[in-house]
């Protein structure tokens, strides 16, 4: 699928399943909520955080799969094509950190 496959899909569902979208700040809170659930996986599984039972059922993908499809309904709405917007930001950072990393000591 490509990113504005993606676009248009979740467009697609919000209007015949979903019936509408939330407002933009309402997506906000929604992208800040998924976006904990994931820092809840990744800070017991991968960090030094104990893991509890319930954690274990937790899919990782699942929640990183609900950040991309809050992130693709907040440009639905503002009207971002992410394609372009991702396309752009390769290019500033591939300028901007032409050097940047690899002078870093902390990578090498």
């Amino acid at each position: 699928m490509t990113i504005q496959e993606l676009q248009d899909r979740v467009d697609e569902w919000i209007n015949t399943v979903g019936v509408r979208y939330f407002s933009p700040l309402t997506n906000m809170a929604i992208l800040t909520e998924e976006v904990g659930e994931v820092a809840r996986i990744m800070a017991r599984r991968y960090g030094e955080q104990s893991e509890k039972p319930s954690d274990a059922e937790k899919d990782l993908g699942d929640e990183l799969a609900d950040v991309i499809w809050v992130v693709a309904c907040l440009a639905n709405q503002t009207g971002i094509n992410l394609t372009d917007a991702i396309e752009r930001n390769f290019e500033k950072k591939t300028h901007r950190d032409a050097t940047r990393h690899r002078s870093n000591p902390k990578l090498t």
